[in-house]
């Protein structure tokens, strides 16, 4: 079953004199439980392409459906309340709030729920325990490391059993080891909780976690590869071959 269906996606910056074409009727679908990355080199509309399917920016033609909700032609208020049950995001330069600590943090997206304190411990406790930072609930982001945070805000996207979670570079701010970790919890959840994940990066290290990768060339679908029952080394040299075939995936 898709979870996510996009159709003839086009986005458009500039004006009429100076128009810049940076999707162009792109189809996209993703299953539920899918973990899916998008690769590209710098400028290929990769990232843009997250943005639109998060509803961070808005298509210029095109519609996008999440759970078979159509949300690109929704007003902003509509749209807001349609994030906070929907949507969970993990970006590079982690967004925590520096005075609030690990657990508040976490708890920010049920607090705006307006979930009862009982179930928000539980579900703090649960996400928490996964990736490994239970202990660090008590602590401010400045008192903990990268990769701490980094699975501090992978946490807080996990916490309210959002439709689709979007990770944009995660791994970018991060050594090899916290990177390593990270994928490996996020693979976990992906697999615990039937967690749908859609992740941008330029590291065919990262992409090889994943399920899915899709290629963006020239923003176009270029091609895609499925994991299947390969390894990981073995997935790791396919995407590396397309890349090579790509002239190289830079970001």
């Amino acid at each position: 079953m898709n979870i996510l269906e996009a159709s003839k996606i086009y986005k458009t910056y500039g004006s009429k004199l100076n128009k810049q074409e940076v999707l162009k009727a792109i189809d996209f679908h993703v299953e539920k439980g899918e973990f899916v990355s998008i690769m590209g080199a710098s400028g290929s509309g990769k990232t843009t392409l997250l943005n639109v399917l998060s509803s961070i920016d808005k298509v210029s033609r095109g519609n996008i459906r999440i759970e078979g909700k159509e949300f690109t032609s929704m007003k902003e208020k509509e749209l807001a309340e349609f994030r906070k049950h929907h949507l969970g995001f993990i970006f590079q330069e982690y967004n925590l709030l520096d005075t609030l600590t690990v657990k508040e943090n976490i708890l920010l997206p049920l607090s705006i729920k307006k979930v009862s304190k009982k179930e928000a411990d539980e579900k703090f406790r649960r996400v928490a325990e996964e990736l490994g930072i239970a202990e660090l609930q008590h602590k401010y982001p400045n008192e903990i490391s990268g990769g701490q945070k980094q699975r501090t805000s992978a946490a807080r996207a996990f916490i309210h059993d959002p439709s689709i979670i979007f990770a944009d570079e995660p791994t970018g701010a991060l050594d090899s080891k916290s990177a390593s970790d990270l994928l490996n919890k996020l693979s976990e959840l992906n697999h615990k909780l039937t967690s749908t994940i859609i992740m941008v990066t330029h590291d065919p290290v990262a992409a090889s976690y994943c399920s899915r990768v899709v290629f963006i060339k020239d923003g176009q679908m270029y091609t895609q590869l499925n994991k299947g029952d390969q390894s990981r080394e073995d997935f790791f040299n396919d995407i590396m071959r397309t890349q090579g075939v790509l002239g190289g995936v830079r970001s």
